[in-house]
């Protein structure tokens, strides 16, 4: 059974230390698969999207696979323009 996690708000600079830490604790729990809901993101920074990475290669060491949801138009482009969306799988 998939854990999911519903992110919302920003994921910058600000909030991405917090953030970290608190996947970092979801990770020692998951099973196989991570999946973050990101339909309640309405900003990401360089930060927010080194976060994903830094937790996508932690939950690869771990055995566990991290998915990405429900981004909004502007996420998924931005993940595609950095070419994340090839790295971390996403689904819609």
């Amino acid at each position: 059974m998939p854990t999911t996690i519903r992110l919302s708000g920003e994921i910058d600079i600000f909030t991405s230390p917090d953030l970290r830490e608190d996947l970092m604790d979801v990770l020692r729990y998951s099973r196989s698969l991570l999946v973050l809901d990101l339909s309640g993101v309405a900003a990401c920074d360089a930060c927010g999207l080194g976060v994903l990475v830094g937790i996508q290669r932690r939950a690869k060491t771990m055995g566990i696979t991290l998915s990405l949801t429900a981004a909004r138009p502007y996420l998924s482009r931005l993940l595609r323009a950095t070419g994340l969306n090839g790295i971390i799988p996403m689904t819609a």
